[in-house]
């Protein structure tokens, strides 16, 4: 067989797997490369299995038309036990523990280092801070007293509006919020959009549904409302409990549908700040704005009708109610921060009632969580991290696969029986102007001005707030940073941008199951290709498909073709709306369309492009499995997965994506895999061909 792009792509790259334990900052060059070379010799086997897949985790005894999540993973999901500080393990769980072992591994390697710079010192000491249990437990809630007295306070509409206003900083909720995005407009700016928030469940549909399963879970919520106003000593904490659960419940009712929420035509409302008290009044949106910051020339309105209905909430409930309500919320969204016991009260209704947990997990993992992300030292950490497991190669290698992809796509949009040819214009336009960002940023965050003490976590978090918070107020006027990214390089995912057009892979999910250089081909485009395929599926998905190819939402179909794409896209929701992992509770196949389509048409792409790379030849076929086996099975594996019905339930109430076994089944739209697989009618998951989902 040629050696295919992707072929060479893989055997070159030796980088992305990394050893088991990080090499020393401080190594030299000479170091790394003799370790680096070590390891290309170790390492000349996939790393699951002989060729990139764990054939040990299958169930032969299952039909793969029957069941295509248990015939390829169902040996490792009978036998596998969920841990005790698990909601859900699976490929992602495990590469995300993988990262923090890395992490946790940098951050050891600084406590130990003698002389650091600025960016390490700060990582050093948040912590320093976040570890030191004695002080915490010794401050109790004393680190929020400042923000608790001011609640205590508050005695007009104008004291009740700050405090909503300054919620970004002090961990207090709101039901009126709002957050710096990009003009949908115009990308080239930023903008400010203010929808409707402020519940302590998932989803509006714990509060009003029906089912004993949320009747229960909302009498749980009640008790530990009372518990945590326990805490800060609150008279009567058990009647105004009850009382805030009535207050979430009435905001609850006005807000939209998660499906409705995520339309991209609704939550369109741009609105000059002039005329905002006009249409939108009795609220103080001065007093609200003067304590984010923001200028705010003008704004974007999310949920029109739930953002006024709230207004009224807020100005029909006694002002006593609302302090109970921000009071609690403070406590709760700062519980992680604060003593142990106060930590363990919210955990036990949060991890334990709400999501299935037994046990919280290790305080150092929580730490690495809490510094990861992308508002607080997440780049300062991702630095270290990519030069430590993320070679210069290994960016340019993946940036070789997005344009297989690219390829693929490009070819299937041309032969498209449903789309006209002025529509295929921009469709390809869209698809070229495609940039992908893969594994860090070319520009890195700077965190000058940052200030990090050893001994106050809580003071931490705040700075990091406002060091952030103040950076978003600079950049306000301004033309929007097209460098920025919304993830750092340890964290285990991808996404699309729709307003930059952009697809971004961070370093970590370059790694089996997903990426694996010793893997097949064919298991390499089944995992990874799909994920390429799956983000610029995204651009085209229900809602991506809004925005053009330079991000500015606008119509740029045929009223036929778009009519043609969502008949399709519904038969699509049809099949996801049938699929039932716990009894009498469906996927919301609306909700989650636009990542099954993702799914469904990456699938294909990912497909095309491994057919293409074999240049007309046949793949071989290894350990008795054919290329298009190797293909599904790497697919079908990367959604292994073993959740707590708790969490299970979570997901389909207020996620976006469909359950992972019901992700392995996106195949079943592929004629190919019936090929493969021998899948004929009478089979459960049989699609005649007239009923199989072909988007793209």
């Amino acid at each position: 067989m040629k050696k295919t792009l992707l072929a060479a792509t893989i055997a070159a790259s030796l980088g992305l797997i990394g050893c088991s334990q990080p090499e020393n900052t401080e190594k030299s060059a000479a170091d790394k490369a003799a370790m680096m070379d070590a390891q290309n010799a170790e390492l000349n086997q996939a790393e699951l299995g002989s060729f990139g897949v764990d054939l040990s985790a299958r169930n032969e005894a299952i039909k793969p038309g029957d069941e295509f999540f248990m015939y390829a993973s169902g040996t490792w999901y009978d036998n596998y036990e969920l841990p005790a500080d698990k909601t859900r393990y699976g490929a992602f769980t495990a590469l995300a523990e993988r990262s923090e072992e890395r992490v946790k591994n940098i951050v050891d390697g600084l406590l130990e280092k003698e002389t650091l710079n600025d960016e390490e010192k700060l990582v050093h000491d948040f912590f320093v801070s976040y570890m030191d249990t004695d002080a915490i437990n010794e401050k109790g809630l004393s680190p929020i007293s400042d923000v608790l007295a001011t609640i205590d306070n508050i005695s007009t509409q104008k004291d009740l509006t700050e405090v909503f206003g300054n919620a970004w900083l002090t961990g207090a909720s709101s039901p009126i919020n709002s957050g710096m995005w990009y003009n949908r407009l115009d990308p080239n700016e930023y903008q400010l959009s203010v929808g409707v928030g402020g519940l302590g469940l998932p989803d509006r549909d714990y509060y009003l549904s029906d089912d004993e399963r949320f009747v229960k879970i909302r009498e749980a919520y009640e008790a530990h409302i009372a518990q945590m106003l326990g805490f800060a000593k609150v008279e009567n904490p058990e009647k105004k409990a009850a009382e805030i659960l009535a207050l979430e419940t009435e905001i609850a009712n006005v807000q939209w549908p998660r499906e409705k929420r995520r339309d991209r035509d609704l939550t369109l409302n741009q609105i000059e700040r002039a005329k905002l008290s006009d249409d939108y009044p009795n609220f103080d949106w001065d007093t609200y704005f003067a304590q984010t910051g923001y200028k705010v020339p003008e704004l974007n309105i999310s949920q029109p009708e739930p953002v006024k209905a709230v207004i009224e909430i807020i100005n029909d409930t006694a002002l006593d109610k609302w302090k109970s309500y921000l009071t609690y919320h403070t406590i709760k969204n700062n519980a992680g921060l604060l003593s142990e016991d106060i930590y363990l009260a919210n955990f036990d209704f949060y991890g334990t009632t709400l999501s299935g947990q037994q046990e919280p997990r290790p305080r150092w993992k929580r730490a690495v969580s809490q510094m990861s992300g992308t508002q607080s030292l997440g780049f300062a950490i991702g630095k270290i991290y990519v030069n430590e497991y993320f070679p210069e190669s290994s960016k340019t290698q993946m940036a070789e696969l997005v344009e297989n992809l690219r390829t693929a796509l490009g070819q299937r949009i041309d032969n498209l029986d449903w789309m006209s040819e002025e529509t295929k214009v921009n469709a390809k336009e869209k698809l070229m102007a495609f940039r992908p960002k893969i594994g860090y940023p070319d520009t890195w965050q700077s965190f000058e001005g940052l200030t990090i003490e050893s001994d106050d976590v809580i003071g931490n978090v705040r700075n990091l707030r406002e060091f952030f918070h103040q950076q978003s107020i600079e950049k306000e006027l301004e033309k929007t940073d097209r460098e920025r990214w919304s993830m750092t390089p340890q964290r285990v995912n991808a996404y699309y941008n729709s307003s930059f057009n952009e697809i971004v892979f961070p370093a970590a999910i370059l790694q089996p199951p997903f990426f694996d250089p010793n893997a097949d081909p064919a298991v390499n485009y089944g995992a990874i290709g799909a994920v390429i395929g799956h983000e610029m599926g995204h651009g085209f998905d229900d809602q991506g498909s809004k925005s053009d190819a330079h991000g500015i939402q606008r119509n740029w179909w045929t009223d036929a073709d778009r009519a043609a794409f969502e008949a399709k896209a519904d038969k699509l929701v049809a099949q996801y709306n049938a699929y039932s992992p716990i009894e009498g509770n469906f996927v919301n196949g609306r909700n989650s369309l636009g990542e099954n389509i993702g799914d469904v048409g990456g699938l294909a792409m990912a497909y095309h492009a491994y057919k293409l790379s074999l240049n007309g030849e046949e793949a071989p076929v290894i350990d008795g499995l054919t290329g298009d086996q190797r293909f599904f099975l790497a697919w079908a594996q990367v959604w292994r997965e073993k959740q707590t019905e708790q969490s299970m339930l979570n997901r389909l109430r207020s996620g976006t994506h469909a359950p992972s076994r019901y992700r392995a089944l996106a195949p079943r739209n592929h004629d190919a895999w019936y090929d493969a697989f021998n899948v004929q009618p009478g089979d459960a998951l049989y699609l005649a061909p007239e009923e199989r989902v072909r988007i793209w």
